[in-house]
């Protein structure tokens, strides 16, 4: 109601508004058309305008009387006159007319209802009574009886008989012909909508989580159809947009095809479409992808880098850090901690970011210039995969303690030495003093002045520190003097600051040059000097053992000399290069990795100190020895990355494998490497942890037929656990230790005049030549009858034995079954041997007729080549049904339209009193019995037999099967063997054997061929073997089909 009134009021003003408008005419501004417009009355708009808007506000009170009444009315007694579809017709009319009612109201409120969210609203609301229409409809509809225009159509069409199929037609137009002249209203199919907490339905709001696996099933489309008829889904994107779900066009099941990250795209959205085959709905929905926690928090404007001066108080801020986590809720809550041991200086404020000094703590720039702390960002934690997450993240702040003024200055070299000669003049440099700041990381400038001592002989020059003689030699009364020269900061504008030193600069009143430079020790003069250190010292470290001092009793220039350092190149470097009169003498290292104790255990130099301006050149040599103290900076190395080593097999426990070897070239406990052993392959083997010699375990046992290849790891390792890896490998060499094996020793052959039967033996040595096997005849009986071949086994008989009168005749006692001892031998050194006794049946193959026949005897050593003849024949067989079938479908739906309900396809059972079809095949094998159980056809059921499992109109035929041909065979068939088992030894491996006894299959004759002699179709069988198949696969069909039912 109150949306109503606002519709009313905003209706009344938007017509002022419109009116002026209209009567003024011009496009200016709002206030210039207020202006323009206020004298103007509102009485004399255009006619049109008060039309619309007459005709808008009836709109909208017929509206209003409409909500009125529904809203003055008790919905149960109106619930309870209306059966549930007029309910649901009023029901949704209600919901029309609010949803329209709010459209207005966007219009007064100048929105566009087509970009709003109502536009959607509506037109599901309209789908809806469209839904409700059809099936009103549906009920004045026609009802057809498929099944009884099934059974028509059917039978008519499998009777084929053409002039009772148009009566047939005629009924069922008759049938199917409703009140209203046959005209069966078509409706759309709809979706269920089933809420947004259902996985079923039209998907309407719904939600799929972010770490759901590719592949799951999120959702099932689910729908129907006002006929019944089946229905199909689609689900479609815009183009250019990604796919995330696929649909099964026939089930409904949506499945998630690509990964979801709502960081990038919270909203999946898509068209979902039913459709019956002739309509087709479809629907706008959106996927919103919910959030979980599977983003780390991410720093912002890295790298953090701070300067902080030193004199800063203590809790201070010094800087904020700021992460961000894209994860919503929780996930996306965001915490911060400092990582590092409790020394640290620095805390941070969980929540803000905020960096501090730490109560009480203090920096200084002497101690520490830079600070390296490392800050956590941690979140709220969350549910990632079904499991409980907390992600994190770090980054480190390096902070520069920028150095403030609070440590006074200092001087470098003292003490100080200066020499007046009594040639010098007025104005001679005396000696140079240096002083710096003590703040070194911000150094002010030094100002030198002399507070006592000079008594008015001496000067200082105020910036470069050089004290000069402003007397001449003769007119001084000491021979010493202690000059005391003060060393103080400047400041900004060069104001003396409060920081200042004091020093003591000895001056000395000399004459002659008669003094060359000396060097000295803590003990006087000294030449030779002494220090150890260990290898490696950083560079521009002091050499602090060393307390040397170098000076020149003599005065002004005859004092001034050089020094230098005479040995390896750019190691050591010596400081002051030039001296007056006396100096410390200060050697610092220039270059760490040439100190290496594994390449010196000492290094030696040799001091000069050499005058400079003096004719004499007076000079010194002192003599400089580093001892070195070892480090351990190196790693273990072996030899060679990898070792390839072999063992005979059967080799004793304890052998010797391989020996690596490591080195360390550090000396002492660091320099000792010990070996150790690990990986898969290692099982069977040690190490020596001193000698590095690998060898088997004391209980191992090599056997290359088990496993012939192993390869592991060792590892060198000193002292403090530096080490180094090397791979292995081993292979074991096969030994000749086994003997050929024939599967038995008394082997049954039967053979066919013609064709060669096969004896095998297998050597279980793993490598040839030892398992490779040669084949002999030992001794025979008769003798002189048999060949064998060495190499595959097959034992033949004599060229010129072509036939049973020959074999018959080759004894007197005709016999037909003949002995023979045949040995394998294998290759190996040394060879083993053995024997077994082969007994051969000879006997003579029947000759088959017609192509099958011949056929079959051409391909008795190839049978994959009559399975691939009957492979054939039976895929032309399924292809030639698939045609029939889709013609006859074809014709059914141009006919009538009538779709087949479904196909059922019986199997049942046969007769006790009829035997199955069999295929006599004159193979042999282990593949022989798996090609014979697929020949195996069941016998129908006897009569007339539906053709079409669709029963839609095929004519039926009917087969009729001849009794069997008994075999025929020369002599009784060998005793029924047991069937072999599903996994047999691999001495009992099937063979491709050639078979002893030739065969043919036995046709079956449909109604085809009852034109055909019997004379053609009977093929003579001559085989024992087949025979004894045809047994085996009897009972196997008897095992099938009881199986079966």
């Amino acid at each position: 109601m109150d949306i109503l009134l606002s519709l009313e009021r905003n209706t009344k003003h938007r017509r002022r508004e419109c009116c002026r408008w209209c009567v003024s005419g011009w496009t200016t501004t709002c206030g210039e058309t207020d202006n323009m417009a206020e004298d103007i009355p509102v009485e004399d708009y255009p006619t049109e305008i008060e039309e619309q808007l007459t005709g808008f506000e009836s709109s909208v009170g017929a509206v209003n009387n409409m909500v009125q009444t529904i809203l003055s009315m008790p919905r149960n007694e109106l619930v309870q006159k209306l059966d549930p579809l007029e309910q649901a017709k009023l029901d949704l009319m209600s919901a029309y007319s609010l949803n329209s009612l709010f459209w207005m109201y966007l219009v007064t409120q100048g929105i566009n209802p087509k970009e709003h969210a109502i536009k959607q609203e509506l037109e599901r609301i309209r789908t809806y009574m469209n839904r409700v229409k059809e099936i009103t409809d549906r009920r004045k509809a026609a009802r057809l009886d498929k099944a009884a225009a099934s059974r028509f159509l059917r039978n008519a069409l499998m009777k084929n008989q053409k002039k009772k199929r148009e009566s047939i037609f005629l009924l069922v137009f008759l049938v199917t012909l409703p009140p209203s002249l046959g005209q069966m209203s078509d409706y759309a199919p709809y979706f269920y909508d089933n809420g947004p907490s259902s996985t079923n339905g039209n998907m309407a709001l719904f939600s799929i989580s972010e770490d759901t696996p590719v592949g799951t099933q999120v959702y099932t489309l689910n729908g129907t159809d006002p006929e019944g008829d089946a229905v199909r889904f689609g689900l479609t994107f815009e183009k250019g947009t990604r796919e995330y779900l696929r649909v099964d066009p026939k089930s409904g099941n949506i499945t998630l095809i690509q990964e979801l990250d709502r960081e990038k795209q919270g909203e999946i959205s898509a068209l979902v479409s039913i459709t019956d085959g002739r309509n087709k709905v479809v629907e706008t929905i959106r996927v919103f992808v919910t959030d979980v926690n599977d983003e780390q928090p991410e720093f912002q404007n890295l790298p953090f880098t701070v300067d902080v001066p030193e004199d800063t108080a203590a809790g201070s801020s010094i800087y904020r850090v700021q992460a961000v986590d894209k994860d919503m809720g929780s996930g996306g809550s965001v915490t911060y901690y400092v990582q590092g041991t409790p020394t640290t200086k620095f805390t941070i404020d969980g929540h803000s970011g905020v960096l501090r000094i730490k109560p009480g703590e203090t920096l200084d720039f002497e101690t520490t210039a830079l600070h390296f702390v490392t800050v956590v960002a941690k979140d709220g934690g969350g549910q990632y995969k079904g499991k409980a997450q907390v992600l994190t993240s770090t980054a480190t702040i390096t902070i520069n303690v920028l150095d403030a003024q609070d440590t006074p200055p200092s001087f470098i070299g003292t003490p100080y030495f200066g020499y007046v000669y009594e040639v010098s003049v007025p104005g001679s440099e005396i000696s140079t003093v240096f002083a710096k700041d003590g703040d070194e990381g911000n150094p002010n400038p030094i100002h030198y002045s002399i507070t006592n001592g000079s008594e008015g002989a001496f000067t200082i020059n105020s910036t470069s520190g050089c004290i000069s003689l402003t007397a001449y030699p003769v007119t001084l009364r000491n021979e010493l003097y202690e000059i005391k020269v003060k060393a103080t900061e400047l400041g900004p504008s060069e104001e003396l600051l409060d920081y200042y030193t004091m020093t003591v600069v000895t001056v000395r009143v000399v004459d002659l040059n008669n003094h060359p430079p000396t060097f000295y020790g803590e003990n006087g003069p000294q030449s030779h000097f002494e220090v150890t250190m260990h290898e490696h010292p950083s560079e521009g470290e002091i050499l602090r053992g060393l307390k040397i001092t170098v000076n020149d009793s003599d005065q002004g220039a005859n004092a001034k000399f050089k020094l230098r350092l005479v040995g390896p190149g750019r190691v050591l470097r010596v400081v002051p290069q030039t001296v007056l009169n006396e100096a410390q003498v200060t050697i610092i290292v220039e270059d760490s990795a040439a100190i290496d104790y594994e390449k010196g255990k000492s290094l030696t130099y040799k001091l000069l100190a050499v005058e400079i301006d003096t004719p004499e050149r007076f000079s010194a040599t002192a003599d400089i020895v580093i001892h070195l103290l070892d480090t351990n900076d190196n790693t273990p190395r072996f030899t060679s990355e990898y070792y390839i080593t072999r063992i005979p097999e059967n080799s004793p426990g304890g052998s010797n494998v391989v020996s690596v070897t490591a080195n360390d070239p550090d000396s002492g406990l660091w320099g000792e490497v010990k070996y150790s052993i690990y990986g898969s392959g290692s099982d069977l083997f040690l190490i020596h942890p001193s000698s590095g010699i690998i060898y088997t375990q004391a209980w191992a046992s090599l056997d290359a037929e088990v496993k012939s290849k192993y390869n592991f790891y060792v590892k060198a390792e000193d002292t403090e656990g530096k080490y180094s890896l090397a791979e292995v490998f081993v292979t074991v060499l096969d030994v000749n230790d086994h003997v050929p094996e024939f599967d038995d020793s008394l082997v049954e052959r039967t053979m066919i005049i013609g064709a060669p039967v096969r004896v095998e033996a297998i050597d279980a040595d793993a490598e040839s030549p030892n398992n490779v096997i040669e084949y002999s005849i030992m001794q025979a009986e008769p003798d002189n009858i048999f060949d064998i071949n060495a190499e595959t086994g097959e034992i033949k008989l004599k060229s010129y034995i072509k036939s049973m009168e020959i074999v018959q005749n080759i004894t007197e006692q005709k016999d037909c079954r003949w002995s023979l001892v045949v040995q394998a031998r294998d290759r190996g050194s040394p060879s083993f041997s053995t024997t077994a006794v082969v007994k051969i049946d000879i006997t003579e193959a029947t000759q088959l007729k017609g192509p099958m026949a011949a056929f079959l005897l051409q391909s008795r050593d190839n049978p994959m080549k009559a399975l691939g003849m009957v492979a054939g024949v039976v895929s032309i067989l399924v292809g030639v049904t698939v045609l029939i079938s889709t013609a006859m479908f074809l014709r059914n739906t141009k006919s009538n339209r009538i779709m087949p309900a479904r196909r059922i396809i019986i199997r049942r059972r046969p007769p006790k009193d009829r035997k199955p079809w069999t295929f006599n095949v004159p193979f042999s094998g282990g593949g022989g019995n798996d090609l014979l159980n697929k020949t195996v056809v069941d016998d129908p059921e006897a009569g007339s037999v539906s053709i079409n499992p669709n029963k839609n109109g095929r004519p039926r035929c009917s087969r009729s099967k001849p009794k069997p041909l008994p075999p025929r065979a020369p002599c009784l068939p060998p005793p029924s063997c047991p069937l072999p088992s599903s996994n047999p030894r691999p001495s009992e491996r099937p063979r491709a054997a050639v078979p002893t006894v030739s065969g043919a299959l036995a046709s079956k004759s449909t109604s085809r061929d009852s034109n055909i002699s019997s004379e053609t179709t009977r093929i003579p069988v001559s085989s024992a073997l087949v025979s004894e198949l045809k047994m085996r696969l009897q009972q196997k069909i008897i095992e099938s089909n009881s199986s079966y039912y």
